[in-house]
């Protein structure tokens, strides 16, 4: 009778989703199973990180409509606090990507109390603030090792069992938690909760007239967003064995907006696009050194000229589907 009752309700979720989202995601599925066989792993394991990074992101500029500038420093504080707890403190993966996570929803939760008070263009200073404080902590703190970072993280075996330093293993833990996290976003972005958020977007001061306590549902949307990306960064640290300062730094996050807004804002799939082709950028354009970033520029200028709804966004007006 449970499993019955389980197998409608998996039928009844799949049932509502919008037939060129299930075509979305069945492609977004083929793609990350079957592209490890003609492309590196280790890439593909970064796009995935960095993709739940920009998902995370999208969930409060393109859900929520608050632009943060310093979402790095839950991807960097993550990256760190899971470094340090599988290496110094001898945790398991699993524990150690859940210390993570909960050392940047702490900071989610005080950092958002902060800046949730603000709009616009102030709430982006703040985070932008915030941030260059805790850049400049990770600077000066002993266990950080300042520009060196944390070097041979040790992966460890998942729940005592799995070997993460196999490398087919590894990226079949990534790629779980990746899609985990993208059907939590998913279901957060079409629940009750969800529709507030849009309400608030488009309208606060009517969201506010309903009766609906805004400032408490942004602060649940930036911790649960802070949340999500801290998730990226102990993942990420641990693909790469290392945390470093570069994570934590602003530049990350105006990387994790160019992959929003490129891919396209406020889309769901729009971000992991994103993510893919700037990483793509810097992997595949590595040997120009820095011209990669005048790259970059050309790229998000061409974008806000002239498709400024982003990749998905402009498929899905095309199509004249949500996607």
């Amino acid at each position: 009778m449970e499993a019955a009752a389980g197998q409608s309700a998996g039928r009844w979720w799949w049932g509502r989703v919008p037939p060129q989202q299930r075509v979305a995601f069945l492609a977004m599925l083929v793609f990350f199973l079957a592209a490890p066989a003609v492309i590196y792993p280790v890439f593909l394991m970064k796009v995935m990180c960095f993709a739940l990074f920009a998902c995370a992101f999208n969930l409060l500029l393109g859900y929520v409509g608050l632009l943060s500038f310093g979402h790095a420093m839950f991807l960097g504080t993550a990256g760190y606090t899971a470094a340090h707890a599988a290496k110094v403190w001898g945790l398991t993966p699993e524990l150690a990507i859940l210390a993570g996570a909960a050392a940047s929803c702490v900071l989610g939760l005080v950092s958002g109390l902060i800046a949730i008070r603000r709009q616009g263009i102030y709430f982006a200073m703040i985070t932008l603030a915030l941030a260059q404080m805790v850049y400049f902590f990770c600077v000066q703190v002993p266990f950080t090792h300042g520009e060196d970072g944390i070097q041979a993280v040790p992966r460890g075996s998942l729940f005592g069992i799995i070997d993460l330093s196999n490398v087919a293993a590894m990226y079949a833990t990534v790629f779980v938690i990746f899609f985990a996290s993208f059907l939590l976003i998913y279901r957060v972005i079409h629940s009750p909760f969800g529709q507030v958020l849009k309400a608030i977007r488009e309208n606060e001061p009517r969201a506010i007239s309903l009766g609906y306590d805004v400032d408490r549902y942004k602060l649940l949307a930036f911790v649960l967003s802070a949340t999500l990306s801290g998730v990226a960064g102990a993942v990420n640290a641990l693909v790469f064995q290392l945390a470093a300062l570069n994570a934590v730094y602003w530049t990350m996050s105006g990387e994790v907006v160019l992959m929003t807004l490129v891919g396209g804002l406020g889309t769901i799939f729009g971000p992991v696009v994103g993510a893919l082709v700037v990483i793509a950028m810097e992997n595949y354009l590595a040997q120009l050194g820095a011209w990669v970033t005048i790259v970059q520029g050309i790229v998000f200028v061409v974008c806000v000229l002239t498709f400024r709804r982003g990749i998905i966004g402009e498929l899905g007006r095309v199509l004249k589907k949500a996607l």
